[in-house]
């Protein structure tokens, strides 16, 4: 009765919810060379597929009383479903037409696996792509991209990373006039997982099953609430409650995801434990480093408290699903927190804090506007970073830049739903254009001499 009361009090006061459920789909039974043909069997295969995820999951949501917040579709990434039928960019940007079409008709909220993995080299179709971001997100609404861009066994490719930089900027100035939302749907990975479910880095990787349902449970708020109540006891009493409140919080996630497996009658495939903030108050990672005794996050401290919240939750994850997958941990996105964007408007977390918290953190840089007038050299530079820090430590690390074209530091940048708001943060002033400009690709680092 103890835990029944526990988990009401959770959804009623504390912001637990389900974040996602994600249908992944394989379409490399839709390959084809006409395009026309390519198209219709993709919209054909997604709308039949997830005909009904979105009603089980609000289902499911009403059943057990806790809200399920999103349904997503992830697919094979676009580049190797369309590389016998693109011959140019602009063939690419009919195929993300036509997912856009699939995922409204069936009603999710967005589709990701507009993707190409280039982390050791490109193909034609990888770099047709990858070319089409721009325009396809522009003139999408639900289409997320992302791209492969090193690991830990190939290096970093270091060619693509330079392209990307102008993609991004491109991908701004095509999407202006709404603070360059298309950017917020675009992400670059060192270690892309292949079962991830949460946008805009979800796809569904070439080793998975036909059909698999993957959920990304959230609660930072349950956990903030938890450690409310061990107010400066030690660091053991204080481990010991994330684990257990991410215990409890994961059980929610893989009993939503055995019940809509069961009723779509499709396997199940992870949970993923990622604490995910969104812009509700009292539903921040920062709070919750803020409960751990700092005054703000970026407080000297600070990715000591994320290294030992990331643990934790993993820790208490594992016990309460043997399928626990994705990037589990804890994200920290500045727009997508309210208490982040606030810790960055003060000044207290700066770029480069960032940058080092994403050393232990489950994801990496992620939903940070930054001035438009941001030179393409610089941001690849920044994704350079953040790839290197995947590959040597061998975790999955991202890139989500936002550059607001017409806007600069201090400016406000509204992105609206989960994707939040936030001031636009200062980027170091210094080029590296000489450095990015070299191409060719970084080798994969030693692993052999470990210190």
């Amino acid at each position: 009765m103890k835990e029944v009361f526990e988990t009401i009090d959770m959804v009623s006061h504390e912001n637990l919810d389900v974040r996602t459920i994600t249908m992944g789909i394989s379409l490399l039974d839709c390959i084809d060379p006409d395009l026309d043909a390519l198209c219709q069997k993709i919209y054909d295969k997604i709308t039949e597929s997830a005909k009904d995820l979105v009603k089980v999951g609000d289902e499911i949501g009403l059943m057990y009383g806790v809200p399920v917040i999103n349904k997503r579709i992830s697919i094979t990434p676009a580049a190797l479903v369309g590389g016998a039928a693109c011959r140019c960019p602009k063939d690419f940007v009919r195929i993300a037409k036509t997912l856009d079409e699939a995922a409204k008709k069936v009603g999710v909220n967005f589709i990701g696996g507009y993707s190409a993995l280039v982390q050791k080299g490109m193909t034609q179709a990888d770099r047709f792509l990858i070319e089409s971001i721009p325009q396809a997100l522009a003139e999408t609404e639900r289409v997320c991209s992302s791209i492969s861009l090193g690991s830990t066994r190939t290096g970093i490719n270091m060619d693509a990373v330079r392209l990307m930089g102008d993609i991004v900027v491109k991908t701004a100035e095509m999407t202006k006039e709404a603070d360059s939302i298309g950017c917020a749907k675009l992400v670059v990975f060192c270690n892309p997982p292949d079962d991830n479910p949460f946008m805009a880095g979800a796809f569904h990787g070439v080793t998975e099953t036909d059909r698999i349902i993957n959920v990304g449970v959230s609660g930072p708020g349950v956990v903030k609430n938890a450690l409310s109540k061990v107010r400066g006891q030690d660091f053991e009493v204080l481990c010991e409650t994330i684990k257990k409140t991410a215990f409890k919080v994961t059980r929610v996630g893989q009993l939503f995801a055995k019940e809509a497996s069961k009723r779509l009658g499709v396997p199940f495939g992870i949970v993923d434990l990622s604490l995910a903030p969104t812009p509700a108050v009292g539903d921040s990672i920062a709070d919750i480093m803020h409960e751990m005794g700092l005054e703000y996050a970026g407080a000297p401290g600070t990715t000591a408290a994320l290294a030992i919240l990331n643990d934790q939750v993993k820790k208490g994850g594992v016990m309460a699903s043997s399928y626990v997958g994705g990037l589990s941990g804890a994200f920290i996105p500045v727009t997508e927190d309210r208490a982040m964007a606030e810790a960055a408007e003060i000044g207290a977390l700066t770029l480069e804090k960032l940058e080092a918290m994403t050393c232990v953190c489950s994801v990496g840089l992620d939903m940070i506007a930054i001035p438009g007038s941001t030179p393409a050299t610089t941001i690849a530079g920044i994704i350079a970073d953040e790839m290197a820090i995947g590959m040597v430590n061998q975790k999955t690390t991202a890139v989500r830049l936002i550059p607001v074209i017409g806007k600069d530091v201090g400016d406000f940048a509204e992105f609206g739903g989960l994707l939040g708001e936030a001031k636009i943060m200062p980027v170091n002033k210094f080029g590296c254009a000489d450095f990015v400009n070299r191409g060719g690709r970084i080798p994969a680092p030693i692993h052999s001499f470990k210190n």
